[in-house]
């Protein structure tokens, strides 16, 4: 069951919650903040990412122009806007308190000058949080995480942390794991030194 808080989220709070094994979201766009620590777990082991031969294609094209961390709250407004949500306002101002600490990042797909792709998450340590990803544009999010794992396995990160096994996310490698097995893998990664250094490139 989810823990409900009163608490104003801050990004002190965030990175105390991540570091425990917690994540939140709110309950709708405009309601209260409930945290979460499931068992199982889901994470994509960075070994394990699966590439279809499509994707390879379309990295190979270079169809899209990835860029990192210029357009952070762009990226979490566009995973905002579906018809339920549990990325309210307080969540955006949140995590970008964390961005401008240096503690969130974004991945983002562009195509003809428009974002049409992304996903974002919080780094500590050697782990990477992913929170949410979108895409107008097909495999504009996939190719996003393509080059977060590959900046990810550069920087020496040990753990992405996934939260729940989708059935997209199962095509491209995520499993699921107990939570005392996460929370292993967890310890392990925090105390690590990883760097997320993103360089925009033409793809």
């Amino acid at each position: 069951m989810p823990k409900r808080s009163q608490q104003v989220l801050t990004p002190e709070l965030l990175l105390q919650a991540y570091s425990a094994g917690f994540f939140p979201m709110a309950e709708s766009r405009t309601g209260p903040i409930a945290w979460f620590s499931p068992d199982p777990r889901a994470i994509i082991p960075l070994d394990g990412f699966k590439v279809s031969r499509s994707l390879r294609q379309v990295v190979k094209k270079r169809a899209f122009d990835v860029r990192f961390d210029t357009s952070f709250s762009e990226v979490m407004r566009h995973c905002a806007s579906r018809e339920e949500t549990w990325i309210s306002e307080e969540v955006i101002a949140a995590y970008g308190g964390l961005f401008e600490l240096g503690k969130a990042h974004s991945v983002e797909a562009w195509e003809n000058g428009m974002l049409v792709g992304g996903l974002y998450g919080v780094a500590i340590g050697g782990a990477f949080f992913g929170e949410s990803m979108f895409s107008k544009a097909r495999d504009a999010s996939k190719v996003a995480l393509w080059h977060l794992v590959r900046i990810l396995k550069k920087g020496g990160f040990l753990l992405l942390d996934t939260q729940y096994l989708t059935p997209h996310l199962e095509t491209l490698g995520a499993c699921e794991v107990s939570r005392d097995e996460y929370i292993g893998l967890l310890n392990k990664a925090l105390p690590v030194k990883a760097s997320f250094s993103g360089e925009s490139e033409g793809m």
